[in-house]
């Protein structure tokens, strides 16, 4: 008689269970505690979170662009990007949030030790692959820099993989900026940081402006050899995109990141529907030629 075990259609069906299993776990929020807390600046605050449970979350793994759906007791859900993968991060998660609407304001009321759910992580993540032998251009705007800061610390990692790589990077002032403390790290390291606010304030040295303008005059990069990965804004990402494709950088090299109104990270609510696609099922990250034409539309 032959070995069950032995018998390559039952480990198939085997390994599909194993798969469907795995899957499953991703529908049911998974507990993480708090263990850190920084205000960046007044709305918006970074946390890093614990498995309650290690080997829980031993299959975990995620890369750079996805998200996570956070799950607070009583307020429902909330797609939010990891600002920080847990193998670059001391092995926690890591979310950059805005305070904007119940999940988010409910969160923004936790403290050290305390407790949430966690579902993911979702999503498609930005083409570092793309990147190699190229020189890179991270282009960001606001709280948009969160979903880019784990793809700047994988390129930074391995930085001679890439030729140069710059970060361009707009807020509104200059007590908006985000992970402002890193940068002189990251220049250390290997990236160029450019940096630009709307409005100055006494003491601000730097740039005063739009971020395309930073792209417009920047220097130091081979534009036919390029890869841009950019989020912030709609209108600041059309008008980047734009500056980019003046500048001669291929338009099958831009990928942009599209976080707009995500709720159920499966495409079944339809409030991420951009034309055709599903920005939590398909995204949130796309190769730009895949959505110019519907983020030309203002307010679609």
């Amino acid at each position: 008689m032959t070995d069950p075990s032995h018998d390559p259609a039952v480990a198939s069906e085997q390994g599909a269970d194993a798969a469907r299993g795995a899957a499953r776990r991703w529908w049911l929020p998974r507990t993480v505690v708090i263990r850190r807390v920084h205000h960046d600046f007044p709305g918006v605050t970074t946390y890093a979170m614990q498995p309650l449970d290690a080997d829980d979350w031993a299959d975990y793994r995620a890369e750079a662009g996805q998200f996570n759906m956070l799950h607070l007791p009583g307020a429902g859900e909330a797609a939010i990007s990891l600002s920080e993968l847990p193998q670059l991060g001391d092995g926690f998660l890591w979310h950059t949030i805005r305070a904007a609407g119940n999940v988010t304001r409910g969160i923004a009321g936790l403290r050290v030790g305390d407790t949430l759910g966690v579902r993911g992580p979702f999503g498609s993540s930005w083409p570092l692959h793309a990147c190699r032998q190229r020189d890179v251009l991270i282009v960001a705007g606001g709280i948009g820099l969160a979903p880019l800061r784990p793809a700047i610390s994988l390129l930074l990692h391995e930085r001679q993989r890439f030729g140069a790589m710059h970060l361009l990077y707009g807020a509104r002032s200059p007590d908006s900026l985000l992970y402002a403390s890193q940068f002189e790290q990251w220049e250390e390291r290997g990236m160029a940081v450019h940096v630009t606010v709307d409005r100055s304030r006494p003491g601000w040295r730097g740039h005063v402006g739009v971020v395309p303008l930073l792209l417009e005059r920047l220097r130091g990069f081979a534009p036919d050899n390029t890869v841009v990965f950019c989020c912030g804004p709609e209108v600041m990402m059309r008008y980047t995109i734009k500056a980019a494709l003046g500048r001669g950088i291929p338009i099958s090299r831009i990928w942009v990141s599209l976080e707009r109104n995500m709720q159920c990270a499966v495409g079944l609510c339809g409030h991420c529907q951009l034309g055709p696609e599903f920005v939590c099922k398909d995204g949130p990250v796309f190769r730009y030629d895949r959505v110019a034409r519907w983020l030309g539309i203002e307010a679609l």
